[in-house]
C-alpha cells in the first residue's frame, strides 16, 4: 500500500476505495486480527489533545482518509491521497464482499435498536449476508463484558463498531488481542444510516467533498464540534509554515 502520508502526527494509507476492499480481502483469509480507522480532520484534531487516540490511529493496520479535509491537508504537505475513502461506502463494499464469500459480520454501537435494524436492512440488501450478532452501544463496564463474552462465543470475521470518535478506536484498540475476529473497523454513525435514523447527504454534496458541512447542517448535535475544522486547517497551516521556516 506504500508508505503512509502523516497529517499532524497521523498516518493515512495512500488508497483508493477498490485498493483498500482489497487489502481486506486479502486480510479477511488470514487468521489475525486488523483494526481499519477512518480518520478525518475532526479526528485529527481530536489527536492533538488525546495520545491514547493518536497511538490507535498509528498502530491501526489500515487508516483510510474519510473525508475532504485530510485530502486538502496532505496536497498541503505534498504528499496527495489518491482519493477520499469514505468509511460507510467500504464498510458497504465490505458487506458485499462477506456476503459473497460467506464472511460473517457482527455489528456494534448506535442506540438500542439500530443495530438490529441495519442488520436486518443489510441482510435485505445482501441476501447471503450472514449477521453472527448485534448489540447497542450503550452498555456500562459490567455489560462491556458480556458484549465481549458474546463476540468470542460467535467468532464474526468482521466486527464493525459503531461507537463514535474517539471512544470505537480506544475501545477497539484496547480489546482487539480479545477480539477473534480478522476485520475490525470502526464505522462512526455509518449504522445510523443503514438503519435509517440518519440521512446520508446528497449525492451533489458527496461528490462536491462536503458531506461534513451537509451533517454539520442537518444536525444541530454536531455544532459543539464544529470547532475541529477551523482548529484543523489553522494546525495544518502552521505545521507547514514551520517546516518551511526550517528549510530556508
Amino acid at each position: 500500500m506504500g508508505d503512509k502520508v502523516w497529517i499532524l502526527g497521523v498516518p493515512l494509507s495512500p488508497v483508493t476505495l477498490a485498493a483498500s476492499l482489497h487489502q481486506l480481502s486479502q486480510w479477511l483469509k488470514e487468521d489475525k486480527t486488523r483494526l481499519i480507522f477512518t480518520p478525518n480532520a475532526e479526528i485529527i484534531s481530536m489527536a492533538q489533545d488525546n495520545p491514547a487516540l493518536k497511538h490507535a490511529l498509528v498502530a491501526a493496520d489500515l487508516t483510510v482518509p474519510d473525508g475532504i479535509g485530510v485530502i486538502w491537508a496532505a496536497r498541503q504537505f505534498g504528499t496527495p491521497l489518491p482519493e477520499r475513502v469514505p468509511g460507510i461506502e467500504l464498510l458497504e463494499q465490505l458487506l458485499a464482499l462477506a456476503a459473497e464469500e460467506n464472511y460473517t459480520v457482527y455489528f456494534l454501537g448506535g442506540r438500542p435498536g439500530v443495530a438490529a435494524e441495519a442488520a436486518r436492512r443489510l441482510q435485505l440488501r445482501y441476501e447471503n449476508l450472514t449477521v453472527a450478532g448485534f448489540h447497542h452501544g450503550y452498555f456500562d463496564p459490567q455489560a462491556e463484558q458480556q458484549v465481549l463474552a458474546q463476540i468470542a462465543a460467535v467468532k464474526p470475521d468482521i466486527l464493525a463498531v459503531a461507537l463514535g470518535a474517539p471512544k470505537q478506536e480506544l475501545w477497539l484498540t484496547r480489546w482487539a488481542g480479545k477480539l477473534p475476529v480478522k476485520i475490525a473497523l470502526g464505522v462512526g454513525g455509518s449504522l445510523d444510516v443503514i438503519a435509517g435514523q440518519v440521512k446520508r447527504a446528497p449525492l451533489i454534496w458527496q461528490r462536491l467533498g462536503l458531506e461534513w458541512l451537509y451533517r454539520m447542517v442537518t444536525d444541530r448535535r454536531r455544532l459543539k464540534r464544529f470547532w475541529h475544522l477551523p482548529r484543523f486547517v489553522g494546525l495544518v497551516y502552521k505545521t507547514k509554515h514551520q517546516a518551511h521556516d526550517l528549510n530556508v
